[in-house]
């Protein structure tokens, strides 16, 4: 059995992951609406020897205070997941591309298609992430629609989700003999109808699109409550996560696996990566003052608004910000975000302006600041004790922030044998070590009328 190799994705953001990155001298100010800054993340990235390019996407501008609101969160203002991940899919050769879509205000068979079609346009390269749109200012933006409790929206992002599968396993590609002389295009026994019943959906398929090399696109899931963890143990090929420190992660990771293992699956075959806000620097020193000149651009409006959203769209008018973070009641929202930030204003016994700059750059995620050689060695830590299958890499700014990790970090990783050693080609399945999908495999979906 091959010895584990660590997963490296980078998450497409404009100007970098820092709240106030977009200001630093260094980025791009227009950057979430140029394909080219996205195309030279990606290739970077590809070249390094990435296996995915991640690209977050949100169905609303973020509610905020009236001066944050023109601030804050230049991703909400530029280009829709999809069509991004098309753009960069022709621009790429081996990387793989993630772009997120929601479950609450799509149909099945519609997201089928979009990512069978992109799943075909990338040759095998494209995953999706499953998000079930938290926020009110998302639901504003469309007719009354399904019931928007947590439980409730993870419910039908269940069926959803199998739906979907449903019809991605239309077609067996191959039975597809296209022959000219005998005017046979494809066999009788290569398409069947798939006729999903659910609770919140049908769709009697087949799909009008075939699978590409990898079978169907990889699933990613980042909801990290317990519905959100039930949800990644059936379904999800990688389980995107945020935590800050190792003993969290760890946790979490071995409860993800126990809860694969229960669903019938194998753990290997659920990848569980955390993010990871890296800031780096020749020397401490250096990768200190890097942090303190970003955090020197921070509006307190705008890091309030950002805190805020990350609560669960919480509104903290009137909370002495110099005082501890009040009792909050439980989101509807981000719920597992909520818990983590809670739990980390207590931890370090941050008052509430405090924990708005602490996240204002990983945005609760894992924060290290040091020397490559010390992060290395942290990621190392971090892997060989199973709290991670590998990162999601959180740059603080664009390039300037991921090229430093490239550099700097990617050549230890490399030397101590912890990444592959070279470029690595196959469709993103392949690359990540996951199982062959079979056309009636364990995802295959299941009624539910």
């Amino acid at each position: 059995m091959p010895a584990r190799k660590i997963v490296l994705g980078t998450i497409l953001y404009p100007s970098g992951h820092h709240v106030a990155a977009w200001r630093a001298p260094s980025t791009q100010v227009d950057a979430n609406i140029s394909v080219g800054h996205y195309v030279s993340a990606a290739r970077a990235a590809e070249a390094a020897g990435f296996e995915i390019a991640f690209i977050s996407d949100r169905l609303g501008v973020p509610k905020g205070r009236a001066e944050a609101l023109r601030r804050i969160d230049e991703w909400s203002h530029g280009f829709e997941a999809l069509t991004l991940a098309s753009a960069v899919a022709m621009a790429t050769e081996t990387i793989g591309i993630v772009a997120t879509a929601s479950t609450t205000f799509n149909e099945p068979y519609n997201l089928a298609r979009q990512f069978a079609s992109l799943d075909l346009i990338s040759d095998g390269r494209i995953g999706w992430n499953i998000v079930t749109s938290s926020l009110q200012q998302e639901s504003d933006n469309f007719n009354a629609g399904p019931d928007f409790d947590h439980a409730a929206r993870y419910d039908r992002a269940g069926e959803f989700v199998e739906a979907v599968l449903s019809l991605w396993q239309s077609w067996d590609p191959g039975g597809f003999v296209r022959d000219k002389k005998t005017g046979v295009f494809f066999k009788p026994d290569a398409v069947k109808n798939t006729d999903y019943q659910g609770r919140h959906f049908r769709s009697k398929g087949p799909l009008n699109i075939i699978p590409s090399r990898q079978g169907r696109p990889l699933l990613v899931q980042a909801g990290s409550s317990d519905a959100g963890k039930a949800l990644a143990a059936r379904t999800a090929d990688v389980v995107f996560t945020a935590h800050s420190d190792i003993v969290s992660a760890r946790g979490f990771y071995q409860d993800v696996k126990k809860r694969a293992a229960a669903s019938g699956r194998q753990a290997d075959d659920v990848l569980v990566l955390p993010g990871i806000f890296p800031v780096v620097g020749k020397t401490r020193m250096e990768a200190e003052d890097k942090y303190a000149a970003l955090q020197d651009l921070i509006q307190p409006d705008v890091a309030l608004s950002l805190l805020e959203t990350y609560l669960g769209d919480v509104d903290l008018s009137g909370i002495d910000i110099d005082g501890p973070l009040p009792d909050l009641p439980v989101s509807n929202s981000i719920r597992s975000r909520q818990t983590l930030l809670n739990d980390l204003a207590r931890k370090e016994s941050l008052s509430v302006g405090a924990l708005a700059r602490r996240i204002a750059g990983a945005r609760g995620h894992w924060q290290i600041i040091g020397t490559a050689e010390d992060i290395a060695s942290e990621i190392e830590d971090w892997f060989t004790s199973r709290a991670a299958d590998g990162f999601m890499l959180l740059p603080p700014t664009f390039p300037a922030g991921q090229d430093d990790f490239i550099a700097g970090v990617v050549p230890l990783l490399r030397e101590r044998g912890l990444l592959n050693p070279g470029k690595v080609v196959g469709s993103l399945r392949e690359r990540l070590g996951l199982s062959k999908i079979a056309r009636s495999g364990p995802n295959h979906a299941r009624n539910r009328a």
